[in-house]
């Protein structure tokens, strides 16, 4: 998907069907990961910002948010159409 920011900045995104997910709060005094780890009754589909991905796996995304967080949520998705789609907008 594709939106138009009202200053014509292009903004693209992807559907993804998200679940569990890990929220990396940042780091402790010794630099070991301070985590949250969130776990859900049911999927949902939500709208990622493709700027926003860091990376994929076959099991989770590696997103960027906000007050310098990071999350990785397990997805539904199959890696492979994942894949497929963010190599055509990356």
């Amino acid at each position: 998907m594709t939106f138009y920011h009202r200053n014509s900045i292009i903004m693209k995104f992807i559907e993804l069907t998200l679940k569990n997910h890990i929220i990396v709060h940042g780091f402790d005094a010794r630099n070991k990961e301070i985590i949250e780890e969130v776990e859900v009754k049911e999927a949902a589909k939500k709208i990622v910002t493709l700027d926003r991905i860091l990376s994929i796996s076959e099991k989770f995304i590696l997103i960027k948010y906000a007050f310098d967080r990071i999350i990785y949520w397990e997805y539904e998705e199959e890696y492979k159409s994942v894949k497929e789609v963010l190599s055509k907008h990356l």
